[in-house]
Formats: C-alpha cells, structure tokens, sequence
C-alpha cells in the first residue's frame, strides 16, 4: 500500500478549482455564441424578408400596367414566400461544420480545452496523492466523472459539429465539480478494506464512463424537447421566441445521435452489472443481495433496456423516448446521491463519513 501523499492531495484540489473556474468562463463563451448566433440570424431573415419584398413588388406593378396580374390566373396575385419559410430554422442534420465563422465558439472551445487540462492534472495529482485509481469515493468518482463528460464531449467536436451542446455539457461540469467539493469532499486517503480490489479498476471505470454518456444523452434529450416545441410553434404559424435554438439540430437529429450514444452506454452499464457482480461475489460470497445499491443499478439498466426497447420495436419515437432517457438519467442521480448518502447497505463507503 502507498503513503498517502497530502500534498498532491492539496495540489489536486488547487486543480480542480482551477478547473472549475476555467470551465465557467468556457460556459460563458459557448452562451455568448448562441446569443450573438440568434442575433445574427435574425438579422439574416429581416435581410431576407426585405430582398424578397422588393422582388415580388416590381413585377406586381409591372403586370397591373400591363393590365394583368403576375404569377396567377386572372383576378390572383401570387403572394411572396415568408422569411420564416425561406430560412432553415435549425442546424443541418448531419451537424458536419457549416463555412461561417463562429468567434465565440472557437473562443469556448480553446478555453475548454485548458480546462480539462488542468482537471486531468487535478484527476491524476489526486490519484498520485492516494497512490490508486482516483475513484474510491462519492469525491473521486464525481470529479473523474466530470473530466469524462468534458473529454468525450470535446473528442465528439473533432468529427461532428455539437458545439450547441457546450453550454449544457460545461454548465454540467461546473455544477458536478461544485458539488464535489462542497458536498462531498473528502481528502485523500486509502481505500475502505471493500474496494481495496482490481475489480475497482474495472467496475467503477465502466461505471463512471457510462454514467459520462448518460449525462451527454441528457442533455441533448432535454434540448431535443426544446427543439421539438419549437418546431411544432413554428409549424403552427407561431412566433420564434428561441431563436439560438437555429443552431441546434432538429429534434429527430438529436433523438438518432442520442439513441446511438445511449445504446454504448447501455452496454457500458452492462458490464457495470455483471461486474459488480462478479466483485461482489468475491467480496462477499454472492452474486446478488437486493442491496440497495445494487437493486438502483439494475432499475437504471432495466429502464435503459426499456428505452431502447420501446424505440427501436415498439416505435417509442419523439417525445416519449426523450422523457425516457431523461427518467433513466434522473436515476442515475438517484443512485449516485440518494442512494449513496441516505441508505445503509453493504456499498454505504461513500467517503463522507471518512
């Protein structure tokens, strides 16, 4: 066993509030690009609006002195398309990155990007102060979890343009690194005598690179709700209240990316299950003891099957399959904090109490 190292411990800590705060003003950029982008499209539309005005304007007046009427039968006048018509009201469906230059976006990702260099000196400082994987506790698993769910996110912008979702994706990380310091921070020490095991590596980092997944599919299933509204108002001869919402797909795009994504995780949470259970097993001479903790993570597999289930043979698209990968995700919560904080069972190691 290593000694623990409390300066690393300090070290690491130093990181994640770096961290944190750099991830807040990359939160800031990624809100000021979708501010500026609705401005900048509804500029677009009145530009449009008024090119169309003039163009249908001078053939009208020419056919009334010629004494008929223009694009109709006798007695008709063609009407002009609408601004709202004429210009896309969302992103391109294959997200691929359009030819404009978005300033504030670029800004938002070089500084995420700094980031979630400085929390991976804070993850691996703290796994060096410990001398073991960085995930034995409620502390651990929340801050390795956020550095994953920044990561994944910036890996995805290398092939798909998702930059919509930066304002979701670092607002999320900025509130899991704050909770992990004020809720449930722990300083670095060894494992409780339980997870003292290899089975650790491999159960929690599938867990945690699951859970990662989990999180992005949230909140693109949240946008997707917003973009589906917005789309039937729109459809309905309704004013556009949200315009930024121009520069996230519509909400059947989002629904296929995030169907795929979630169908990854929920192998990830598969084996997150079997071997928990296989761990457990060794630790405890069963493979499965209705513990707590163990029934949340079957609920949260059995509600994830069902998600994919229902969508992909019973036609479960739309808005229900959204509101059902966002259940599956508050159960994920669920476990992780209720479950862990407030329920006795044979996983209560949380590290709060440490």
């Amino acid at each position: 066993m290593f000694p623990i190292n409390e300066t690393m411990g300090q070290y690491s800590e130093l990181f994640m509030l770096l961290a944190a705060g750099t991830y807040t003003v990359a939160f800031i950029a990624f809100a000021w690009d979708l501010a500026k982008s609705s401005k900048t499209l509804r500029a677009v539309d009145l530009k449009a609006a008024s090119a169309e005005a003039v163009e249908v304007k001078v053939p009208v007046a020419a056919g009334r002195a010629g004494g008929n009427d223009v694009g109709g039968p006798a007695g008709r006048i063609e009407r002009p398309t609408s601004a709202v018509t004429s210009v896309s009201q969302t992103a391109g469906g294959d997200m691929k990155y359009a030819a404009e230059r978005r300033i504030p976006a670029r800004v938002a990702v070089a500084v995420a990007i700094i980031g979630v260099a400085i929390h991976g000196a804070g993850v691996i400082t703290r796994a060096i102060g410990a001398g073991r994987v960085p995930w034995g506790n409620m502390y651990e698993f929340l801050t390795t979890g956020a550095f994953l769910v920044v990561a994944v996110f910036l890996l995805s912008l290398i092939r798909r343009d998702l930059r919509f979702l930066g304002t979701f994706v670092l607002g999320l990380a900025v509130i899991m690194l704050v909770a992990a310091s004020v809720a449930y921070w722990t300083p670095v020490g060894h494992l409780v005598p339980a997870l003292q095991s290899y089975w650790l590596v491999i159960h929690v980092s599938i867990a945690v690179m699951s859970a990662s997944l989990f999180t992005l599919t949230f909140a693109m299933s949240a946008l997707q709700l917003v973009q589906s509204h917005r789309q039937k108002t729109l459809a309905s001869g309704g004013a556009d209240k949200l315009g930024f919402m121009r520069l996230v797909p519509n909400a059947l795009s989002l629904e296929n990316l995030s169907y795929r994504i979630n169908t990854v995780a929920f192998v990830g949470w598969t084996f997150t299950l079997m071997f928990g259970a296989i761990w457990a097993e060794k630790a405890w001479g069963r493979f499965w003891g209705w513990d707590t903790k163990e029934v949340w993570t079957f609920v949260i597999w059995v509600v994830y099957a069902g998600y994919l289930h229902a969508r992909a043979t019973r036609g479960w698209t739309g808005t229900r399959a959204a509101w059902l990968s966002i259940v599956g995700y508050l159960c994920v919560i669920f476990n992780f904090t209720i479950v862990n904080q407030f329920f006795n069972g044979l996983h209560s190691y949380s590290g709060l109490a440490q």
